[in-house]
């Protein structure tokens, strides 16, 4: 349904390893799959950063897909990453759905032509 794709701020080939990641996802997974760019260890000093804020989200934004940085010892934003590819995900499915009702067939509705005489013929079991 979503894929987190998690590299390491302090390590460059790490994000490097994001466009062959996407590449495999196109080759693989569903054409409609969720995709969050997670940047880990957010809390590390600006010095032992390899990677850019600006640079995760230059490439977010070529994939069209969210960016978030993260750091998983402080939990800086690891909730908003769970919670918005959740609701990414369940508001696809729920626009999936919606297109796909048109097509669908409700059998719980009574029967317009019929009347009475198809009501009575539903009493017992198997048309007795």
């Amino acid at each position: 349904m979503g894929i987190l794709l998690v590299y390491d701020v302090t390590d460059e080939s790490s994000f490097n390893n994001i466009r062959n990641w996407i590449r495999n996802i196109e080759q693989h997974a569903s054409d409609n799959v969720n995709k969050v760019l997670v940047g880990n260890k957010a809390d590390m000093d600006e010095s032992k950063r390899a990677v850019p804020t600006l640079k995760g989200q230059a490439l977010a934004d070529e994939y069209a897909i969210k960016f978030f940085e993260t750091s998983a010892k402080t939990n800086l934003n690891v909730k908003e990453v769970f919670f918005s590819i959740a609701r990414d995900i369940k508001q696809r499915l729920a626009d999936s759905d919606s297109k796909a009702e048109p097509q669908t067939i409700k059998i719980n509705q009574p029967d317009q032509t019929g009347g009475a005489a198809a009501n009575a013929q539903k009493s017992g079991c198997c048309g007795q």
